[in-house]
């Protein structure tokens, strides 16, 4: 008997147990390419048969409703419709699929179309060949997916039905099917789970559309199964119940059990994956109660996040800034006055060095990056809120001098400061900073040369001054009054004025004269204050 004869006859034994083709895989993983192929074949094949029973446990069957609403209208546009009808036309059937279907139910416009289809890959790509098709990239051909441009007007996705055959927390390895339930089952929560029609037929394998309107989130099948398929999955569930739920507080607790006791798995995934959801969760509702439960469930280790002693008390100053933020935001109507996502983790760090292994772990952009150290640096050195008696041009000074002091990025700056004023609850001072003109110093280096300033380390000393004064009258000396001030200042630092002509060339400093290096957005400097990080293991987890 042949090794095929062998593995077939094993597979089939196992009947209803077919989760042990799983196994079988992995046991052939360093066979000849055309034995690997053939098991795929029988296990995809298997697979459909027996497969179904697991989820239709939690399932009253396929469900099929007619839809339509002004938002699905909308979404049909011409090059959507010539879309459908080249499927049509070659007898492919082709559905939106998951997101954009959850939305549209819940009356929301989605901002892209996912589409499905029950044609392969390469029968998509020779039947967009024949019919003259602009495919902009096949780069996710390995996955089932060709993207295509309609009427050189709009880009479209299509993905091929699929089952996954192997799976490691991360990455699955998938094959083609026909089977629209079989694609519904891989997929993570039964609300993301549904077809539409471009003809309004919605089709809802796995209650998604009860569970929509009981604001239920679930996963399809087994949540144990669906998470150790992708261990993303578990920031999945917290976003989509920060974004669904009508409560903070209701989750299933054996999904919470089983988060707790493999959240290790996020250990596996790369740090953008990790966090673009994050940021998701940030952005939602219930943010600081869905990182308050994902502390509690300790998946911090995972995600890069500081798990210290005092670390539930940071994690309760998390969500009462987040409450304060949501409040306000719903008091004015304004989401100007909600929070960054990375300025509401601020209160985790203890320190710009904690914050730096965060952007070790997630790859923050710079721009998020120096938005926490800067935050960090400067949440406790601002003037004491209970100054009741401070005027709000008194208040905004030390927040406009931060500006000043920024020899680079001033635009990044600013919105880092609004942050921190969220932060330090001086959210009365964001639109008067934001309306308020940056003025520049009115001086420069030519005219502290021409009133005789010495060049090197004093001419820094006098223009640091120079600048000091400007910034004490509120920005408001003028050019020739801060000219008449140089001899004063001169004369406070022990220095002579000198002739112009003895002045070198080359003056350092603001006022110099020696041209400058650009710099392409360097990152904020934290160092002056506290000494450089340990190095980093740049791994993913």
């Amino acid at each position: 008997m042949n090794t095929y004869s062998i593995v077939s006859r094993f597979i089939v034994r196992q009947g209803p147990l077919i989760s042990s083709w799983k196994r079988v895989l992995r046991c052939v993983t360093h066979w000849p390419p055309d034995k690997v192929l053939f098991c795929r074949g029988v296990t995809s094949s298997l697979f459909s048969t027996y497969i179904k029973p697991s989820t239709e446990k939690m399932s009253k069957g396929l469900v099929t409703k007619h839809f339509d609403s002004p938002n699905f209208r909308s979404v049909l546009t011409p090059e959507l419709l010539q879309l459908k009808a080249l499927f049509d036309k070659y007898g492919y059937e082709i559905r939106m699929a998951g997101g954009p279907v959850r939305d549209l139910v819940l009356g929301i416009k989605p901002s892209d179309i996912d589409l499905a289809t029950v044609a392969t890959p390469a029968q998509m790509k020779e039947m967009f060949t024949k019919e003259g098709i602009r495919m902009i990239h096949t780069n996710g051909e390995i996955h089932g997916t060709i993207m295509v441009r309609i009427n050189d007007k709009e880009n479209f996705e299509v993905t091929t039905l699929r089952i996954d055959l192997v799976t490691d927390g991360r990455r699955a390895q998938v094959d083609w099917t026909t089977d629209w339930e079989i694609d519904a089952q891989r997929r993570d929560l039964t609300v993301n789970a549904m077809f539409l029609g471009l003809d309004g037929t919605l089709y809802d394998y796995f209650n998604g559309l009860e569970d929509l309107a009981n604001h239920r989130i679930r996963f399809v099948g087994s949540a144990a199964q669906r998470i150790q398929e992708d261990y993303l999955r578990i920031l999945r569930y917290f976003r989509f119940y920060g974004r669904l739920a009508l409560v903070a507080d209701n989750h299933d607790a054996d999904v919470l059990e089983f988060i707790r006791t493999h959240g290790d798995g996020l250990g596996k995934i790369s740090g953008e994956r990790i966090w673009s959801e994050l940021r998701r969760i940030l952005n939602g509702r219930f943010a600081g109660d869905m990182l308050a439960d994902m502390f509690k469930c300790r998946l911090f280790p995972y995600i890069g996040l500081p798990e210290g002693e005092d670390e539930a008390y940071r994690v309760d100053r998390v969500l009462k800034l987040w409450r304060w933020s949501e409040e306000n935001e719903k008091a004015t109507h304004d989401k100007a006055n909600l929070l960054h996502p990375v300025t509401l983790l601020t209160p985790l760090f203890h320190n710009p060095e904690e914050m730096m292994k965060f952007h070790a772990r997630v790859k923050l952009s710079a721009f998020e990056r120096d938005l926490g150290i800067f935050v960090i640096l400067h949440r406790d050195d601002m003037v004491p809120k209970a100054e009741e008696a401070l005027s709000v041009t008194e208040r905004l000074r030390p927040y406009k001098e931060l500006l000043l002091d920024a020899k680079f990025r001033q635009d990044e700056h600013r919105k880092w400061i609004m942050e921190l004023m969220k932060v330090r609850d001086d959210l009365d001072l964001v639109h008067p900073f934001e309306e308020w003109g940056c003025p520049r110093l009115p001086v420069n280096g030519i005219d502290l040369k021409e009133a005789g300033v010495p060049g090197g380390k004093d001419f820094s000393r006098v223009f640091s001054l120079l600048r000091e004064e400007w910034k004490a009258s509120d920005c408001q000396m003028s050019r020739e009054e801060l000219i008449q001030r140089i001899p004063l200042v001169l004369d406070t630092l022990g220095l002579k004025a000198v002739p112009v002509s003895s002045i070198a060339s080359t003056i350092n400093e603001s006022g110099s004269t020696r041209r400058k290096r650009k710099s392409s957005s360097p990152p904020l400097d934290h160092r002056k204050e506290h000494p450089p990080p340990e190095p980093l293991n740049k791994s993913e987890g």
